[in-house]
């Protein structure tokens, strides 16, 4: 049973990698992406604004200019990755999609860094 839910999840997985390759190829081609409505209205830089640039910067293996795009999500990556991939993990071995407590709590603490993060990157110059 846990390998239909194995192909359920590379599926959907392949899916949106698929769907994310070709948006960040277009955005490298035309230089046209979907603009940041907070950015827009205020002027001001959400915590999500360059998330674009760095994957675009990502597919090109350019880690500096992923960097420099979002800092604070570029470093929480590697946490964010391990999280989910335990997350999915769980679900293909017990067939539940049920986040424990130290999953919960780094995901609300990756937000709350984050949120951090869209602030002080609106007051000093990062």
């Amino acid at each position: 049973m846990w390998q239909a839910r194995l192909r359920k999840i590379a599926g959907y997985a392949g899916v949106i990698l698929a769907a994310g390759i070709c948006y960040g190829v277009f955005v490298q081609r035309t230089g046209l992406a979907i603009p940041c409505l907070f950015h827009l209205v205020t002027g001001l830089q959400c915590p999500g604004c360059g998330v674009t640039r760095m994957c675009v910067a990502l597919l090109r293996l350019d880690f500096e200019t992923a960097f420099y795009s979002n800092r604070a999500l570029f470093l929480l990556l590697p946490v964010l990755g391990t999280v989910f991939l335990t997350y999915i993990a769980d679900y293909v071995k017990n067939g539940k999609w049920n986040m424990n407590r130290v999953q919960s709590g780094i995901i609300y603490a990756c937000i709350v860094i984050m949120v951090i993060f869209g602030v002080i990157r609106n007051i000093l110059p990062l």
